[in-house]
């Protein structure tokens, strides 16, 4: 993981050096810029507001390009964690569909969606993210997984059915920095 850090902190600087290599020099230059407040100061920053249309999806781009996933991503939105799911990884992502989220009992999502709640969505979105990268296949060697919650789920086998933390896997999605599960349930974390 130490690895992984170090060779993500080389490869921005050299791209921030780079990028200054390619700045006009303020003082030689005769244009003058005009610098304007920003207005917006809710405006997202971070590698998950940075257009890219060459590399290949990751799994926020995937969930982003789902119309089973709108629920999925409001929350991710509304908690704040679009950057934490476009990093290196590899991340395993079980994301439960549109569905999933309706079967919750009334008023459970509108009210996670709250601004006051965003620290309790936020920790059950993170119980859906585990460190990895393993197909649904590699998925039945497991019998629990440890999640960015800080959490353990059970890995269950029923057939050819793979069962995480009581969540169907019913389709799986490759991404650039790890696999989207699609889950046919919302996992809950326990209190």
């Amino acid at each position: 993981m130490k690895n992984l850090v170090n060779i993500a902190l080389s490869v921005l600087l050299i791209a921030l050096v780079a990028a200054c290599k390619d700045q006009p020099d303020q003082e030689s230059s005769n244009n003058t810029v005009e610098q304007t407040p920003n207005s917006n100061t809710n405006e997202k920053k971070g590698q998950a507001f940075i257009k890219d249309d060459v590399s290949p999806p990751n799994v926020l781009d995937i969930a982003v390009g789902s119309e089973d996933h709108t629920t999925l991503v409001k929350a991710v939105q509304t908690a704040d964690l679009e950057n934490s799911l476009v990093n290196a990884g590899p991340l395993m992502v079980f994301a439960p569909t549109n569905e999933a989220f309706g079967n919750l009992p009334d008023g459970t999502v509108e009210s996670l969606l709250e601004p006051e709640n965003k620290g309790k969505l936020a920790y059950i979105l993170k119980h859906h993210v585990t460190p990895g990268n393993y197909n649904k296949e590699f998925l039945k060697k497991f019998k629990k997984l440890g999640q960015a919650s800080n959490q353990n789920v059970a890995v269950t086998v029923e057939g050819d059915d793979v069962f995480v933390g009581g969540a169907k896997i019913i389709a799986s999605i490759p991404a650039s920095n790890g696999i989207v599960h699609v889950v046919d349930k919302v996992i809950v974390p326990e209190q």
